[in-house]
């Protein structure tokens, strides 16, 4: 059965078409909402009081209050206290901008060349650049971005520094080149005691919060306690079945910390002298371990590839730090992030969140592994030793600072005082000492074997700065601990700094 089909006149459906089209295509989807005005007046000046109050007091320009607009913008926001008017106005094609009025001084102006006159004219944004040329926007950040810009492609004789306040006083200034800065000048290092009294290699090394005396672990499977300024021996612990990799003593309590080859952590009571907790968890040597200056938590590292995070009053394993594919070396706590820094011999060092117990960054810049680390007392900076190099870090993210190269050898430990100078000790004994800010090696020291000892027994294995940062003491393979200081009698010119600049040679990574 077949429909009657409604017959329309051409003249409907071509219009009722039309319709159809008009419909469909009066309302663009994907056109943005009109603004209301009032809404975005409102939302720009949060906008500028949020972003750019520091600039606010900048003053208006004359031009643009006499055309009734606004330098920052169609947004209506009034400034606040607005300063009277500044104008620069000298010879220069450069735009006006606010500052002084000129002097006999400040109208001494080169006239830059017209080609960084005219690649300034393509920086500015287009909005500015539609804009005269005798106006730019007042902010700060739009002048400092774009002063000398052309100039810095085209560097004339006498860059200009446009200092910072656009109402005080602007002047030239000659920009120098890039220089390396001298070292510091150091005092060389003597030694001046050698302890003996351990039977084995000794492998670590702490000094007490007071300064009274230090401890060390041995191979001997002992810890020894002996005091800091006559260096005799107080005081013998054992309890460890092989060698003792690490030992810290507590700010926060009378305890000493200590493990070792046997896969133990202890924590000893000093009152007693007697081990109170047991840290169980690692599954092979623990080679280091370091306290959290802030926190009750100890952080030990392992053969197993792993770091722990040990509560000290309940034992309890908090988190198992897992990322390291090797033998996890060393590693050092601080109270601002990263508050845990690992450096492993698969050649990476990795930045932890102690609150997550993951990594926050891998640093993969060394070539071989990584041994030793070391955090600035003041700075907010590291170091880590390998026997490629010993690179120097910033935190929290673990951005490069330079590499100190020349202590060809496995680095074993690395310490450092607050007066700058980095001490790194390694595998074949020698101790080079550094200037940290500008990497300068100023004294290498390799100090002569106990008698009776080979000389392939000649070995750091840990050295530490005491609390008043005039000692340092050294852990060897020769079964002694060394103590040096710095030489009172030397000077500036009997030990002068042969310090020659080298850019080209600092790597970028």
């Amino acid at each position: 059965m077949s429909e009657d089909v409604q017959k329309h006149s051409v003249h409907t459906l071509v219009f009722r078409s039309l319709k159809r089209t008009h419909d469909m295509f009066v309302s663009d989807h994907a056109k943005a909402v009109a603004l209301d005005d009032q809404s975005y007046k409102m939302k720009m000046a949060v906008k500028m009081r949020a972003e750019y109050k520091p600039v606010l007091h900048m003053p208006v320009l004359k031009e643009g209050r006499e055309r009734g607009s606004d330098p920052y913008g169609p947004l209506g926001y009034t400034l606040p206290d607005a300063s009277p008017d500044y104008m620069v106005t000298g010879t220069h094609p450069y735009p006006s901008a606010p500052g002084v009025a000129l002097t006999a001084d400040t109208q001494m102006q080169k006239m830059p060349s017209e080609a960084a006159v005219h690649s300034m004219a393509l920086a500015l944004p287009p909005a500015q650049a539609r804009q005269e040329a005798s106006r730019t926007a007042a902010s700060v950040a739009e002048i400092h971005r774009h002063a000398g810009a052309g100039e810095r492609s085209h560097p004339p004789q006498h860059a200009l520094s446009l200092l910072e306040g656009g109402t005080k006083s602007s002047a030239l200034v000659p920009r120098k080149a890039p220089t390396m800065p001298k070292p510091q000048w150091h005092p060389p290092w003597k030694l001046y005691r050698v302890i003996s009294g351990h039977l084995g290699w000794v492998r670590s090394i702490a000094v007490e919060p007071g300064n009274q005396w230090f401890v060390t672990g041995s191979a001997d499977r002992t810890i020894k306690i002996w005091d800091l300024a006559s260096g005799k021996l107080k005081l013998s612990l054992t309890g460890h079945i092989s060698t003792v990799r690490g030992v810290a003593v507590s700010t926060r309590s009378p305890y000493l910390f200590s493990c070792g080859e046997d896969k133990q952590v202890k924590c000893w009571d000093l009152e007693y002298n007697k081990v109170i907790r047991h840290y169980h968890g690692h599954l092979s040597a623990v080679y280091d371990l370091d306290l959290h200056p802030t926190i009750d938590v100890l952080v030990t590292c392992s053969r197993d590839a792993t770091a722990r995070v040990w509560d000290i009053r309940s034992k309890a394993n908090v988190h198992t730090l897992s990322g390291h594919t090797n033998t996890v070396a060393t590693v050092k706590c601080q109270s601002a992030e990263p508050q845990v820094v690992t450096g492993s011999h698969d050649t990476t060092i990795r930045l932890w969140d102690l609150v997550a117990g993951k990594t926050r960054a891998t640093l993969t810049n060394h070539k071989k592994s990584v041994r030793a680390l070391v955090l600035h007392p003041r700075q907010y900076t590291f170091a880590s030793g390998s026997p490629d190099n010993i690179k120097q870090w910033k935190c929290p993210d673990g951005n490069f600072i330079q590499n100190l190269s020349g202590h060809n050898a496995i680095i074993n430990t690395l310490a450092v005082n607050s007066d700058g100078v980095l001490v790194s000790g390694a595998d074949n004994g020698t101790i080079h000492m550094w200037d940290w800010r500008t990497g300068y090696n100023f004294q290498r020291i390799h100090a002569a074997v106990q008698p009776g000892s080979l000389d392939s027994e000649s070995g750091i294995f840990a050295c530490v700065f005491d609390q008043s940062e005039s000692r340092l003491i050294t852990a060897e393979a020769d079964k002694t601990i060394k103590v040096y200081k710095e030489d009172d009698t030397a000077t500036e010119e009997s030990h002068p700094v042969n310090w020659k600049p080298e850019i080209l040679k600092r790597k970028r990574f």
